[in-house]
């Protein structure tokens, strides 16, 4: 072989394991993306778990207590305000969006905390069957969102992570590949609540 054709060979080896690396770390972060996409859609989906079961809950707790109505209202309307906020659209990739989402359930969490501070007050509605069973699968529900949010802030570590060291972060720059929130504990969460009766 001609000395030529092997400098060719080389240099065409090397843009091919150039071009091949490139594409390597990019498929990596994309599918860290997607991760990340998977992640938040059980957060949603455990949301919205909790936002359906709401209109039972609620039922139930006004067959007992229908003076109770301003904690009622509060968790009715806390839940209309999280229904325009929990399917709207790709809430990850826009961080106003993420801390009014964040914010909202947030309030909702509120509400039903103060809800089930009306129902120790009812002895009765304790006892009741079907308030028990709803109230066993809020609290499932909760700690669900936990876990999902938890996996999500997780996925979304590994991505941030790998955006920003190099050469992925020229990649990353290239492609406008962004790192993503976390949720983050809402203000006064270190406090234990107070429950007074």
């Amino acid at each position: 072989m001609k000395k030529s054709t092997i400098i060719i060979i080389v240099i065409v080896a090397v843009i091919l394991l150039f071009i091949g690396s490139f594409v390597s770390r990019y498929n990596q972060m994309v599918k860290a993306k997607v991760e990340v996409e998977n992640q938040w859609s059980q957060v949603e989906n455990q949301y919205q778990r909790r936002f359906d079961l709401i209109p039972n809950l609620v039922e139930t707790v006004k067959g007992y207590a229908a003076h109770e109505s301003e904690t009622l209202i509060a968790v009715t309307e806390a839940r209309s305000k999280v229904g325009g906020v929990v399917n709207a659209g790709n809430v990850i990739n826009d961080p106003q969006a993420f801390a009014k989402f964040q914010e909202m359930q947030a309030g909702l969490s509120g509400a039903l905390q103060r809800l089930m501070v009306v129902v120790e007050r009812y002895p009765d509605l304790k006892a009741n069957q079907n308030f028990l069973a709803l109230q066993s699968q809020l609290e499932g529900t909760e700690n669900r969102i936990s876990v999902a949010r938890r996996d999500f802030n997780e996925a979304s570590k590994r991505y941030n992570q790998m955006i920003v060291t190099f050469p992925n972060n020229i990649l990353a720059g290239m492609f406008n590949l962004t790192k993503l929130e976390f949720f983050q504990a809402t203000t006064g969460a270190e406090e234990a609540p107070k429950v007074q009766f």
